[in-house]
Parts: structure tokens; sequence; C-alpha cells
């Protein structure tokens, strides 16, 4: 949560790439405080480090990098050993659990890519110090400045080579490849290496969507600088941007996401709508229609904003018989509202104030009507009547 009490969202700005470093240094032009990120890494107990951050300028934009100071290092570790590392420790559950999730991303990556099991992963360059940092960093960085939604951009994929504790190794790394199955990516003519192994693991990890800028209020920018000079024109700098998600009252861009289905039970169908509307969905329906060979069947769309679509995509691949899905972005227009209740015989329920060209309109709510029918033991349509019934001074706005 922010000062003013309102969750936060960030776009990570990934037009030059991600790193581990580029991500954490980001956090920290963006008002991370280095004292409270170091005690939280000591929650840890790794060997002793301290943390110093400066400033340095690509392409004149001032940008942040991190440095890590130790007179000794543990060397590379294994999952096992990071995982023990993360569980035993003192830091708060949500920064566990997330911290988890990335590691568990890079291992299974590099299990698939060395064909051995997740649990004999030796990790080189991410088991350092630094690394660990890194990641660790980042996730305490988001959670510290209350960050509840991570969107990122597309990500550019470079070619060439890169050398390795594995030797040459082509561009995206192998383990970049695996880590990204599903994120939107294109590519770059530039020969260096600009997404690593731990900066896709950190997106691919903990964010919500992969697309265009999402509607905010843009309230601080964080820039990270990388650690070398990329060939060209070119900053090598991430960006994250960090604000309050903006809910557009009339003109809006929105996600449209359709599947058509001729072999899944309609019955589980209010089932799927309650868990696509707690992710966020603005509106499901079910169509019927006639699909290949005569066969009766459903179209399914939901309309979402486009920064919560990527966990509605997976629920709905997972809880119907669907196999593909088409999605598309749309504008809409909305008309003005206002939330609150009215009085009625029975309390208070519910109700929208709509302003529509022709003036304002009371529209009950129909779970909140369904309530106080039921308790009452009355007709439905008596509670929709009340509700009509009242002036429009009688509606009374509910508080933000």
């Amino acid at each position: 949560m922010s000062a003013t009490g309102q969750p936060l969202i960030a776009y990570a700005d990934c037009f030059s790439g991600v790193s581990g470093d580029m991500f954490l240094g980001a956090l920290i032009d963006a008002g991370l405080g280095l004292e409270e990120l170091q005690a939280e890494l000591g929650k840890l107990r790794l060997e002793e480090f301290t943390l110093q951050s400066f400033k340095q300028q690509d392409h004149a934009i001032s940008a942040t990098r991190l440095e890590i100071q130790t007179d000794k290092s543990d060397g590379a570790r294994t999952w096992k050993d990071i995982r023990a590392l993360i569980e035993h420790s003192e830091l708060h559950g949500a920064i566990k659990e997330k911290s988890l999730r990335v590691f568990t991303c890079l291992a299974e990556a590099e299990a698939k890519i060395h064909g051995c099991p997740a649990d004999a992963v030796h990790f080189h360059e991410i088991g350092g110090l630094d690394s660990i940092i890194d990641i660790l960093g980042s996730v305490i960085g988001l959670h510290t400045l209350g960050i509840e939604q991570l969107i990122t951009s597309p990500l550019p994929m470079p070619r060439g080579w890169i050398r390795c504790d594995h030797g040459l190794l082509p561009l995206p790394a192998p383990a970049v490849c695996e880590i990204l199955k599903d994120v939107p990516v294109y590519g770059v003519t530039i020969d260096q290496e600009l997404v690593t192994p731990t900066g896709a693991a950190l997106v691919k990890s903990l964010s919500s969507d992969f697309g265009d800028f999402p509607a905010m209020k843009i309230m601080q920018t964080g820039y990270g600088a990388g650690s070398r000079k990329l060939d060209g024109d070119s900053p090598n700098l991430f960006r994250l941007i960090i604000g309050h998600e903006r809910q557009v009252p009339e003109s809006q861009e929105v996600e449209i996401i359709e599947t058509n289905l001729d072999d899944w039970s309609p019955e589980c169908y209010p089932h799927l709508c309650q868990q696509l509307f707690s992710l966020g969905a603005l509106d499901v329906s079910l169509t019927p229609i006639h699909m290949k060979k005569g066969r009766p069947g459903f179209m399914l769309q939901v309309i979402t904003a486009p920064g919560r679509s990527l966990k509605i995509k997976h629920t709905i691949l997972s809880e119907t018989t669907a196999i593909g899905l088409r999605f598309r972005h749309e504008k809409r227009m909305t008309l003005p509202r206002k939330t609150g209740s009215v009085k009625t015989p029975w309390g208070p329920v519910q109700a929208k104030r709509v302003e529509t060209p022709a003036g304002s309109v009371l529209y009950p709510e129909y779970e909140d009507c369904r309530r106080l029918a039921l308790e009452n033991q009355i007709p439905l349509k008596d509670v929709y009547a009340a509700v009509n019934s009242c002036s429009l001074e009688a509606f009374i706005e509910s508080e933000e």
C-alpha cells in the first residue's frame, strides 16, 4: 500500500532488457531505502556484506547501480541450499513465497536444459551472493514499496554469444528461452546479452501480465543501470514506473478473450464465472453456437482490463476443456456511475447511480436485492420496485 492507503501497480519497461541488478537498482532509484533493504537481507544470515548505491548517467538519464561489498563469499550454492536459506529465514511469509517462486522458476529451467532433477541443480552464477541479493532484494523492494501488481513489457531478444561457467552459449541464453515460454518477446540486432536468467525469472514469476502500458496515475519512476555499455546508440537501462491503477470512467481499453467449447459441461459455468470475476474480469458471457459437423457448443467470452488477463487466461485453460484462446484489444465506453445504497421498507439495499445522456438513473444491485428478498421472504420484484420508486435524492453514495 502507498502512504495514501491505495494499492500500487508497477510497469516493468524492459526497452533494454532486464537483469537482477538492474531491477533492484530501479527499486532503489524509486525510493527503496538501503538501510531497510540491508536489514531485511540480514534475516537470511548470509556472509557479511554491505550495500552501496551510486548514480550514473546513460544517454543523459540518471540511473542507480548497486554495489555489494564483502570480504568473503560462500561461493556457488545448490537449489536445496538456497531453498533452506529462504525457508529458515525470518523474512515475511509473502517475501519467502515469491522468492521461492523465482528460484523454482530458475531451477526448473536449468533442470530442463541439463536433463537432471530440479533438486540436483547446482547454481553457478545464480548461486553467488550477488544474484541471491538481486533476487531477494527485488522481492523485498516490491513488498516494502507496497507494489501489489507488476506488469511487464515484451522483452527484447538479442543474438550472438555469451561465455559462462558452461562455456560459450548462444544468445538468448538457453535458460532465458526456457523461462520465457508464453511470454511476448521480439528480436533485436544487438549482439549482447539483454535479458539475463535472473531478470527473466523475476519478471516471469512476479508479473501478473505482459503487454502494453497499463492505465495508471504515475507516482514514481525508477531507473536501474546496466553494468556495460550497449553497442550503437542504445541506453542500457531498466525502467520501473509505479503508480495507482486508474479506472477511466468512459473511454477504456479492454482485452477480449474468447474460446469455442463443444465438449464442456455448462453446469460448471457458475463456478467458472465466480473464479473469473474474483480475478478482475469485467464481464463473462456464454453464447450457444453450432460448431463443426453440426455439434452444439458454446462461445465463452471474457472482458477484462489488459493488466489482469494472464491469470484469467490460465484459469480458462485450467477450468474448461479449451486448448486454445483468442484475444484482442478493443476500446469501450461506459457511462459514469457511483455506487451506494437507498432505503427500502426492509432496510438499505445497494444500488448504482448511472449518469445517462437522458439524466441520472438508479439501478438496483441484484445480489443485494436477492439477499433482502430472501431475508424478508418477499418477492424479488417487490424489492426492485421499491428501489425504482426512490428519488435520486435518496441515494447515499458509498465512501471510498
